[in-house]
């Protein structure tokens, strides 16, 4: 009986993760769409921070001022906010895609899911975290 409920365990396990990887990752609400607008509209002004290393893209997928002294200190305080705010909205955009998909419990992975696409789509010359915790110039 034991084993039975073992097998049981892992398969419903197995059942989930295979589930939870089939997600919907394009989602079209409003919600979602309002919060792909407002990274749209910031990554403008982000992306010269990228270029310069000041910002970089972690292993989870959120953005890090991984060096403040590439920013002039009178712009310090609003590429704070922008990453701050980028990193809001990232995490918005994963609850409100699992909201979509009527699976709240997959915001993990759904993060995950774009943390990896976050790195592995960052442009040539931009500073990315890499699985060890170290920071590599792609």
């Amino acid at each position: 009986m034991k084993r039975i409920v073992q097998f049981c365990a892992a398969a419903s396990f197995a059942l989930v993760s295979v589930s939870a990887s089939a997600q919907n990752l394009e989602v079209n609400t409003p919600a979602v769409n309002a919060i792909k607008k407002s990274l749209s509209d910031r990554h403008g002004q982000l992306a010269p921070h990228y270029g310069t290393g000041a910002v970089g893209i972690a292993r989870d997928g959120m953005l890090v001022l991984r060096d403040a002294n590439a920013v002039p200190l009178p712009q310090r305080g609003a590429v704070t906010g922008l990453v701050s705010a980028d990193n809001n909205d990232r995490a918005s955009l994963y609850r409100e895609i699992a909201k979509a998909n009527g699976k709240p419990e997959w915001e993990g992975e759904i993060r995950n899911t774009f943390a990896q696409r976050w790195v592995s789509n960052a442009q040539g010359g931009w500073y990315v975290q890499n699985a060890q915790g170290a920071w590599v110039k792609k």
